[in-house]
């Protein structure tokens, strides 16, 4: 690529980083073509941003240079997003280069063009469906690519491009079956497994008529019915299966004489499936009458049907499609007969919980939307439910109650007077703060699960379910935790993924000012949780901006033992208040007069640094803070002084400073035995 090429609006700086080979820097220049993009899109500037596209499919992703072409679609994804409902516009210029990258040698650039076309559908949602006929071509290639990651990443797709032809009513079928005519025929086992998958999800879709089209593709559908894999072979039965559902129904609407010849070369064909016993297709005039039409009721068996489903889940040795489709018939039988199936709940749950330590995330993410569904589903409000997890549950967990429904979230027992719990909305029943209980129970012994998949975890739970509710239980929860390591271990997972998940950006929203009693009561009950671990309890108050707190928590340092942890915790708040999230606190330092407290807390963070990287860092921010009285002007001079932000009358701070004291007394005292006992690498350090 030529260095000395204009490739305006793009910069410099992200051009270098596009072509980069580090995926993290090419990540980077993504997120500044967002922004960029979205700019244009408030100008409503629309010559700009198909330049950008432009830019980016020429000199990018159709690029001769591997890692240009790996920006490049990093980058088109990037416009998609940007573009939010408006990218329906550009999706041939956005589709056209990434579909191209899919015959990419490297596969590691097909991989990149599935996420990247995975993003621009995401996003654009039913306006992809005028070019469904490319993106299914695509996908058809890649559902028998030899690399297994490609493979993976296809199937995300495929799946997300159903969900959209399922819920749409514009999806244009006539225009779809010359080509699944043509593919039908694919010797590919893999192709034909893609192919009749798809089949079955059209067949299943209310608004779309399959059956007109059954003669087109019925010569294929036999081809593979022959094919030599047993699980194919199943799948083929299953759609031919479908389609004699719906000729038995419609039999008036069925082109019989357009399919006889088919059915008759097929039956006679050496080696061929045996079509000739099944009395439905040769003898249509006796199947299809009026009385065979006729129903007889099905009764399920519920109960035999959820101990099969949880042998196989239970069962270690089963593949991944298995397990993820028992979960998809779970969450299929929790929602088409939930009463019914919260019977099974408590049998079910445990090996729920256990499968949130599968291998496969696709795994893991069917197995959270079983659980979400528990959770919320109105069928589980219900006050007589024991322990989830077995008689081994914690006593201090097991004395926790249920929140109960209009209590405006507040529970009161003996073991916790006086604290806020999970708020209790219409969405949620009594499994939910069991579930919840269970959860933090399993990340407690299982500390790799946390470090590896907590965060991923609980950020898919936020957009599950409500994201207020999971912080308030949990927090309520950890305020009890015996472990104290554990419970600032977990403190501190919750809070970064409070302060740098976008599926929470709304909470932060919500925290920032604390302008209503709800804020204010999760603020009280997240502090609480929070003082396990101190500096996230003074992140805590620079997200709500108490910013007088969060001094005189400071202050409170000075008692306490600084170890190198302790330290290594400062120094990422200090990078963290250099990240996009704490923009508005960095842009308060301007107004020094009516934010002294922040610039205090600041630089007490400063003070309890070392000579390191970090210390500079904050060192140079602090020494931007300009003089208030070079900023005054004649207008401000005259206007009276802005009052300080005051904290809510409702919050008691004195008593959550005293709480702060109590918690971390009592993690010194614990630090302290362990010391005692020879098991705790003593990690002080002198400064």
């Amino acid at each position: 690529m030529n260095p000395e090429k204009d490739f305006a609006p793009l910069t410099p700086n992200i051009v270098r980083a596009l072509n980069d080979k580090l995926y993290e820097k090419r990540k980077v220049a993504a997120l500044e073509i967002e922004k960029l993009v979205r700019e244009f899109v408030a100008q409503n500037n629309t010559v700009q941003i198909k330049h950008v596209i432009q830019t980016l499919s020429q000199e990018f992703a159709l690029s001769q240079h591997p890692h240009s072409r790996k920006g490049g679609l990093i980058g088109l994804a990037a416009c998609s997003i940007a573009l939010g409902k408006d990218s329906g516009l550009y999706l041939k210029e956005l589709i056209e280069p990434v579909l191209t990258c899919f015959n990419d040698a490297d596969s590691r650039l097909r991989y990149y063009a599935c996420e990247a076309l995975y993003n621009i559908v995401k996003v654009a949602r039913g306006a992809v469906l005028p070019h469904f006929n490319v993106l299914f071509d695509g996908l058809s290639k890649l559902a028998a690519d030899p690399d297994p990651n490609v493979k993976s990443g296809s199937e995300l797709l495929d799946r997300l491009l159903k969900d959209i032809v399922t819920e749409s009513n514009k999806f244009d079928l006539v225009g779809f079956i010359p080509l699944l005519r043509e593919r039908i025929y694919s010797n590919n086992q893999y192709a034909r497994q893609f192919i009749i998958s798809w089949i079955l999800v059209l067949e299943s879709v209310p608004d779309i008529n399959l059956l007109d089209y059954l003669p087109e593709i019925l010569d294929g559908l036999f081809q593979i019915l022959g094919d030599n894999g047993k699980e194919i072979r199943k799948m083929c039965e299953v759609v031919l299966g479908e389609f004699l559902k719906e000729i038995k129904k419609n039999p008036s609407s069925v082109k019989f004489a357009e399919m006889a010849n088919i059915l008759v070369i097929h039956c006679q064909t050496t080696g061929g499936p045996d079509v000739s016993c099944d009395s439905s297709f040769s003898s249509g005039i006796s199947v299809f009458s009026p009385a065979s039409t006729e129903r007889v009721p099905v009764t399920l068996h519920l109960d035999g049907i959820v101990q099969v489903l949880n042998c196989h889940l239970s069962d270690m040795a089963i593949g991944m499609m298995t397990r993820i489709a028992v979960l998809k018939w779970l969450y299929h039988l929790y929602i088409k007969t939930p009463r019914k199936m919260f019977r099974h709940t408590d049998s079910l749950f445990p090996i729920l919980l256990q499968t949130l330590s599968d291998e496969s995330d696709e795994v893991i993410l069917k197995d959270l939307e079983v659980l979400a569904e528990i959770a919320s589903s109105p069928a589980g409000q219900t006050e007589d439910l024991g322990p989830l997890d077995g008689p081994d549950l914690r006593a201090s967990h097991s004395e926790l109650q249920v929140p109960t429904p209009g209590r405006a979230g507040l529970l009161t027992t003996p073991s916790t007077k006086g604290l806020e719990c999970s708020p209790s909305t219409p969405t949620m029943n009594s499994y939910f703060y069991k579930f919840m209980i269970n959860l933090l129970k399993r990340f407690s012994s299982e500390r790799k699960l946390l470090e590896v998949r907590g965060a991923f975890i609980i950020r898919q739970l936020c957009l599950l379910l409500n994201a207020e509710n999971i912080f308030h239980s949990m927090a309520d929860i950890l305020l009890r935790e015996e472990d104290l390591k554990f419970a600032s271990t977990m403190v501190h997972t919750l809070n970064t993924i409070l302060l740098t998940s976008t599926e929470l950006f709304q909470l932060r929203n919500q925290l920032k000012d604390l302008r209503t009693l709800e804020s204010q009561d999760l603020f009280c009950c997240l502090y609480r949780s929070w003082c396990h671990n101190p500096v996230t309890t003074v992140s805590l108050c620079f997200l709500t901006q108490n910013y007088r707190h969060a001094y005189d928590l400071i202050q409170k340092f000075g008692d306490l033992e600084v170890t190198v942890d302790f330290l290594t915790e400062v120094d990422k708040l200090v990078q963290l208040i250099e990240c996009p999230i704490f923009t508005y606190l960095r842009l308060q330092l301007l107004d020094v007069k009516n934010n002294p407290y922040l610039i205090k807390a600041l630089y007490g963070l400063l003070m309890l640094l070392p000579q390191s990287s970090a210390f500079q860092l904050l060192s140079h921010r602090l020494q931007c803070v300009p003089n208030p009285e070079l900023l005054q002007t004649e207008d401000s001079l005259k206007a009276a002084p802005k009052s300080q932000k005051t904290d809510s009358a409702s919050i008691d701070y004195a008593e959550l400073l005293q709480h702060f004291e109590k918690v971390q007394k009592k993690h010194l005292e614990v630090r302290h035995q362990r010391s005692g006992r020879g098991d705790h690498l003593d990690r002080r350090v002198v400064l």
